[in-house]
């Protein structure tokens, strides 16, 4: 007999979400183990003006169950907002009032458990053994992980991780200084928009120079169109699972190429807005210098500064740039979590990653009772989708229904435009 017939181990948006489907189904027993003390949501880039790139409808619940309590509408009712938020934001809503959410539907579940980091994972006779700091263990035959990814530093930048050379994960943890500085940032997606935005707003804290630098042609917008919002619906899903390995890549490949991952009109025309006032109406000091086509490739310590060396792909060649501060916005990376280290040799795992099932399953050499779902880490095998928020709930009530084996709540009823088949 084991402790808890699951538990899940991280808790971002998407275990939570889980938590708050699993909630009312009180024939489950689970818990959840978070080492943070409280909930984040990306903190080190919660920057005042960042907003959500999709609807609050998104939330935890509402796409698979609109009347649980755990809405993020009726969070709003809750904390007497919902008048003035609808007046002020529409369908819209800032990162850190979704955090607010969050935080708020945490508070609720006793399943939650905070400041309960996980050292290890190991089998026994029981199942599962999930053992946490002073000994403390728990057992369960289901696992859901949802300890999410990790912020990309490039190789080469490593070795000078600091105050000055950061992933834009750390921008508001290490607040550097830029003003008057030479300023180079990497990467010109969503995160690396919003960091330069962020460089931008204090006419009397600019930067002496500001570098942009992306790996494609331009600064694309983000493809927020009807029929590309259909890569973000569960039928895309089962379809995208369905296809071969390589054509999933070349797929997610064109995806991301296409603007999958690009950058809101709303922030690009706010960046292109404030640049032009700066050069245009204030005549500014600061020189910028947006450049497309470039890849960092290098980074080298010169006395009192650094010297990026970025590539050209387009010429092949490769240009020295002095800095004093470089911001990597290079995304984040998946990989095997340190407490599932004593199962390494059990785990299938296919160009370093975890050979996922189309139930969220990982290929587990273990006894086919005990089961470990992956949240938020099966972009290679479910699609563009997967490490966002847009079918977080969706995929929490596929894994849950998986878990107690009925139908708790209803996820093949989807319909979309696109004949995905």
């Amino acid at each position: 007999m084991t402790d808890f017939d699951f538990l899940g181990i991280g808790v971002g948006p998407a275990n939570l979400s889980l938590a708050a489907l699993a909630a009312p189904v009180t024939e489950l027993t689970a818990e959840f183990l978070e080492a943070k003390p409280e909930f984040r949501w990306h903190p080190g880039l919660m920057l005042p003006d960042s907003q959500l790139t999709v609807t609050f409808f998104r939330d935890l619940v509402t796409l698979v169950d609109p009347t649980s309590r755990f809405s993020f509408l009726n969070f709003l009712v809750q904390d007497g907002r919902a008048f003035r938020f609808l007046e002020a934001n529409g369908l819209g809503c800032s990162r850190r009032e979704f955090e607010q959410y969050f935080q708020w539907a945490a508070a609720q579940l006793p399943s939650v458990r905070f400041g309960t980091p996980v050292e290890s994972v190991t089998l026994s006779g029981e199942g599962f053994e999930v053992t946490s700091p002073g000994g403390d263990v728990r057992t369960t035959r289901t696992l859901v992980l949802g300890s999410g990814s990790e912020p990309h530093l490039p190789d080469f930048a490593k070795p000078f991780a600091s105050d000055s050379v950061l992933h834009s994960s750390k921008l508001t943890a290490v607040r550097p200084e830029w003003k008057g500085r030479r300023v180079l940032v990497v990467g010109a997606g969503q995160s690396g928009a919003e960091v330069v935005s962020h460089l931008l707003s204090d006419e009397n804290a600019l930067p002496s120079s500001l570098t942009w630098t992306s790996g494609r042609i331009g600064f694309q917008p983000l493809d927020d169109s009807p029929f590309t919002n259909e890569w973000f619906a569960a039928p895309f899903v089962d379809y995208f699972n369905g296809l071969s390995d390589r054509r999933r890549a070349e797929i997610l490949r064109e995806q991301k190429d296409a603007g999958g991952d690009g950058i809101t009109d709303e922030l690009l025309t706010s960046v292109y807005r404030r640049l032009y006032h700066l050069d245009m109406v204030l005549d500014s000091q600061m020189r910028h210098c947006l450049l497309p086509s470039r890849r960092a490739v290098g980074l080298e310590r010169d006395g009192s500064h650094y010297v990026a060396e970025l590539l050209d792909v387009n010429h092949d060649s490769v240009q020295r740039l002095p800095v004093d501060l470089v911001i990597f916005c290079t995304g984040y990376r998946r990989g095997i979590p340190e407490y599932l280290k004593p199962l390494h040799d059990r785990l299938r795992l296919v160009d370093g990653d975890f050979a996922i099932r189309p139930d969220y399953t990982i290929d587990f050499d273990g006894p086919e009772d005990l089961k470990i779902y992956i949240q938020g880490l099966a972009e290679r095998t479910h699609g563009i989708a997967d490490s966002l928020l847009s079918l977080a709930s969706w995929r929490s009530a596929r894994i849950l229904n998986s878990i107690a084996g009925c139908e708790i709540h209803r996820v093949d009823n989807t319909t979309t435009t696109v004949a995905w088949q």
